[in-house]
């Protein structure tokens, strides 16, 4: 054997250098632009997956705005349009969770995750893709959601500072709720089990000060609709805002911004280590 056959032949005996920990992040991070660019090719394809979901939203708050607000009030007083298009917008990025788990279980039900799961490519790269890509139609699903609420009358009152912060609470919120999405999708495995949760997510979604006032319900619906994060958000944004809101003497009304910070970083904290421990746990 040559010199150069030996060295060749040990070379490929030897094992691969270790990657350290700058390297691992850099490939981490390529992975994970590369699957969010995998999911904005999507859009390119499938436009009409995307148009419906920044629609339905839009339609929603046309039909309470012009079929339901005449008979509604504010029990504090002021525009029922401007007490419901903050409240629209929490709702629109709580439902971004359905969005999440029908994408994510798509891949599931055809194998995608799994020839990724694969490929010499970061762990955490399909997940972070996911994240990037849903947060990015949401954002683009809360300006046109913002769009439909000017046209439709609504204003808000704040400072440019308090506007803004108010739409950090909104992507906060979806960026929990975003896991949880994740994380339920992991489970359910497939696309027909997202209606299953879909019967879950909508009574809690409307069980919270989205369109009305807790006050207006019974005593014990209305002390569960309080403390609905959902309700955090939407009370906080208001506020936030200048918008009228509801009014009451528990902790969660008079603290609404605190306890929107709170919720979502709670569910932050329960469902993104579910939801990794959930996907390192794929195929065993």
């Amino acid at each position: 054997m040559t010199a150069t056959a030996t060295a060749t032949a040990t070379a490929l005996a030897a094992p691969p250098p270790a990657r350290t920990a700058g390297a691992r992040l850099k490939w981490a991070v390529a992975d994970g632009l590369t699957m969010t660019g995998r999911g904005f090719a999507h859009w390119a394809r499938q436009p009409g997956q995307a148009v419906v979901s920044l629609v339905f939203p839009v339609m929603m708050l046309v039909v309470f705005t012009y079929l339901l607000g005449g008979g509604m009030a504010v029990g504090g007083g002021g525009s029922y349009r401007e007490y419901l298009v903050p409240g629209m917008l929490a709702l629109a990025m709580s439902f971004g969770l359905e969005a999440t788990m029908v994408s994510l279980t798509s891949d599931l039900g055809k194998g995608v995750v799994d020839r990724f799961r694969a490929m010499p490519m970061a762990p955490s790269a399909v997940l972070v893709g996911r994240a990037l890509t849903d947060m990015a139609e949401s954002a683009a699903g809360l300006v046109a959601m913002v769009g439909a609420g000017l046209a439709v009358g609504w204003r808000w009152h704040g400072t440019w500072a308090e506007a803004l912060a108010a739409f950090g609470l909104l992507l906060l919120l979806r960026f929990a709720m975003l896991w949880a999405g994740i994380f339920l999708g992991l489970v359910a495995g497939k696309p027909e089990m997202v209606q299953a949760v879909q019967i879950l997510v909508w009574p809690v979604a409307f069980l919270s000060s989205a369109f009305t006032s807790p006050e207006t319900m019974p005593g014990w619906l209305g002390a569960v609709a309080e403390w609905n994060p959902m309700s955090a958000t939407a009370s906080a944004i208001r506020e936030l805002f200048g918008n009228p809101g509801w009014t009451g003497d528990s902790w969660a009304a008079q603290h609404p911004v605190l306890l929107a910070v709170v919720w979502p970083l709670v569910l932050l904290a329960v469902f993104f280590p579910l939801a990794v421990r959930r996907y390192r746990r794929l195929g065993r």
